[in-house]
């Protein structure tokens, strides 16, 4: 059983499992947290970066906003286990941060009152300022990094994080539900933290809960050290080649559509301000033409390892910035692309020539 256990001296083979101290209150542990961000055992070891305690997003506050040097936006919520939100409205909660998120600019978030007061007060002017202060000085590439972050916040691509004393049964099965659900788009975490009292010491216990959901039902575990198979990082690489290896096992028409693709991708990235990047997931391998002023793509192409189908995604609110006049006349020509969602389409020539409109009007490769 995972835990803290004591041995009191008098017996070298005795061994008791101590009793965690319960927090007098929710705000305790959430100070705990605001504080000492580096104590959580995240998947994947980011340094977060605290953004803001309490910050208004819509009509409720998240209890802290974080970010990773990544760009990617971290939202974490803190409750005591005996509270009745520990069930369920938690996530509840934290889905409702994230869809508020995104869409969001990141001048837009920059000037949240929380968060914009947590900067000020801390003497920094942007969220690029905080993270480069966090230590990350030389380690950010801050010509990219606030591109990344609007890249998350375009995609809805956040890191979830919830923090209690202890997790009921009801929480561990939603969580472990809504993981398998969105490896996509999210991360999640379920951190307990326990306090002890060792020889008048108070020592801290985070532990990351693993959760396994089958048949029979919700298996826990904490796990402080191992990552899940799903907390590995995206590996990302210029081109299309890492792309190519990932779809080897495509055929037939698959695999003639995934080609045409590619060929596409590869003559978009010879615009200017555009470069091809393929991303390798766990459960998702894409390639990006993506805009340098804007550090994503108006489109992605993907394929997930259940079915190594051609998806096309387009980014609707890059296309609303970069290429309005190619947005109307792509709604307008090819219904069945659906912007802004995952679409499997039989890809035409006329197709991948309104596919090209966008980035040639973003690029003003036609003036």
């Amino acid at each position: 059983m995972a835990g803290i256990w004591i041995n009191s001296g008098t017996d070298e083979t005795r061994w008791t499992l101590g009793a965690p101290r319960p927090f007098p209150d929710e705000k305790t542990l959430h100070g705990l947290i605001a504080e000492n961000p580096q104590l959580l055992p995240l998947t994947g070891s980011p340094q977060l970066t605290i953004l803001g305690s309490e910050v208004q997003l819509g009509a409720g506050y998240a209890d802290i906003l974080a970010v990773e040097p990544s760009g990617r936006p971290a939202i974490i919520e803190v409750k005591l286990a005996y509270s009745q939100e520990a069930r369920s409205a938690i996530v509840s909660q934290a889905l409702y941060y994230a869809a508020f998120l995104q869409g969001l600019t990141v001048e837009n978030l920059e000037q949240k009152f929380a968060v914009r007061d947590h900067l000020e007060t801390a003497g920094h002017k942007s969220i690029l300022e905080a993270v480069q202060a966090n230590g990350q000085d030389g380690i950010v590439d801050a010509d990219s990094f606030t591109n990344s972050l609007q890249g998350f916040l375009d995609r809805g691509e956040f890191r979830l994080v919830l923090v209690l004393d202890g997790v009921p049964d009801e929480l561990a099965r939603i969580v472990s539900y809504l993981d398998a659900m969105t490896i996509q788009a999210l991360t999640i975490d379920l951190i307990t933290v326990s306090v002890y009292d060792v020889n008048d010491t108070q020592v801290v216990l985070p532990q990351r809960v693993v959760l396994a959901l089958n048949a029979e039902g919700i298996h826990a575990k904490s796990d402080a050290s191992k990552p899940t198979t799903k907390s590995q990082e995206p590996v990302r690489s210029e081109g299309s080649q890492a792309f190519r290896d990932a779809i080897a096992h495509a055929s037939g028409e698959d695999r003639d559509t995934f080609d045409k693709l590619i060929v596409w991708a590869e003559q978009i990235a010879e615009l200017p301000d555009v470069r091809l990047v393929s991303t390798i997931g766990v459960a998702k391998v894409t390639l990006n033409p993506i805009l340098l002023t804007e550090g994503v793509g108006l489109v992605t192409i993907s394929a997930y390892d259940n079915n190594q189908k051609p998806v096309i995604y387009g980014n609707r609110s890059v296309f609303e910035r970069r290429a309005p006049n190619s947005l109307a006349d792509i709604e307008q020509n090819f219904p069945d692309f659906k912007i802004g969602f995952g679409t499997v389409v039989p890809t035409s020539d006329e197709f991948l020539d309104a596919l090209t409109a966008p980035y040639r009007e973003a690029t003003g490769a036609d003036q």
